[in-house]
């Protein structure tokens, strides 16, 4: 399933729910990653903005292909605990969704979030913490832990 052979942050979650719900919940982001959440993450070219104190991220679906796969490209951001506040911009977050007998593999790669960046060990930490955990218990449990 996976099509990246790299070096970029990469994490994977099996759930008992459909490839649809796992979708669904992925466009679900106030509901596992981010409270402050603005605008729509369901289809191709929606914007929205992750905020979270002094740090955003604005990003646009860049590509969907449903049932398989959906692109979030970093249109913007600031990441104000960074030297570079623009580190994750121009990167990607790239969500693999595939059926594994009655279960779904999600598996998320953060395409340019790579152990040369300076935020790689925190957004490791970060990034694991909202999918292992968060996406997993909205999918698992039907509520997620969205800071």
């Amino acid at each position: 399933m996976k099509t990246t052979t790299t070096t970029d942050f990469t994490t994977t979650i099996m759930v008992d729910r459909t490839v649809r719900e796992a979708f669904d919940a992925i466009s679900d982001v106030s509901g596992w990653w981010a409270k402050d959440f603005k605008g729509r993450a369901k289809i191709l070219n929606d914007v929205f903005t992750v905020t979270f104190g002094q740090t955003f991220v604005d990003f646009k679906i860049a590509e969907v292909v449903p049932g398989e796969k959906v692109v979030w490209l970093v249109t913007d951001c600031n990441l104000h605990w960074l030297k570079d506040h623009k580190e994750w911009k121009n990167t990607s977050v790239v969500w693999e969704i595939a059926p594994v007998g009655s279960a779904t593999e999600i598996t998320m790669t953060h395409v340019g979030l790579a152990p040369a960046c300076e935020c790689y060990d925190d957004c490791n930490v970060g990034w694991t913490r909202h999918i292992n955990g968060s996406l997993y218990k909205l999918l698992s449990e039907g509520v997620g832990q969205p800071q």
